[in-house]
């Protein structure tokens, strides 16, 4: 059942982030800084793949330590995601797009690393009490929830259609 676990799990991830990649990629310049509901277009993205980036570590102090991360600290800036406080970082969509592709080679990587016994245990975030394998699933809805948001914008404001990504069939 885990490797079953691994595979859909993976290959739900690559669909979310397929989606993603598409917002992004159809998303006209002119509406990169608008507003999506309480966020820029960018922020909101940046935001999603922060805490995808965030939840396949396993816990909040991993992440300023990968090496991405510090080659990169420009982009992270002080880290406001961790904050209670309103995103003002505004991002440009290269660096955007580099960051997806962590993003996505990140998830393959630690889901292929995942046990039994891994996915069985508490997700290592302490305002999510619930197993590691459950986090996937939350991380993936979470994922789908913006590129929801970006798609019905993109849709509205600017014509553009989004497909629906069911899966990303591929080996883990």
């Amino acid at each position: 059942m885990t490797g079953t676990f691994k595979v859909l799990t993976a290959n739900q991830f690559e669909a979310a982030f397929c989606t993603m990649n598409a917002c992004i990629d159809r998303c006209p310049d002119a509406a990169w800084n608008a507003k999506v509901c309480n966020l820029s277009f960018c922020q909101a993205v940046f935001h999603t793949l922060f805490y995808a980036d965030c939840y396949l570590g396993p816990n909040t102090e991993s992440l300023r330590k990968q090496q991405f991360h510090r080659e990169n600290e420009a982009f992270f800036g002080d880290y406001e995601e961790l904050e209670d406080r309103v995103q003002v970082a505004m991002y440009e969509k290269e660096p955007i797009k580099v960051y997806l592709e962590h993003c996505r080679k990140k998830a393959a990587e630690v889901i292929a690393a995942e046990t039994a016994d891994t996915l069985a245990a508490r997700s290592g975030f302490d305002w999510h009490a619930f197993s590691r394998a459950e986090l996937y699933v939350y991380t993936i809805r979470h994922i789908q929830h913006h590129a929801a948001q970006l798609s019905l914008r993109l849709r509205i404001d600017h014509g553009e259609n989004i497909p629906w990504i069911g899966s990303a069939w591929r080996e883990v």
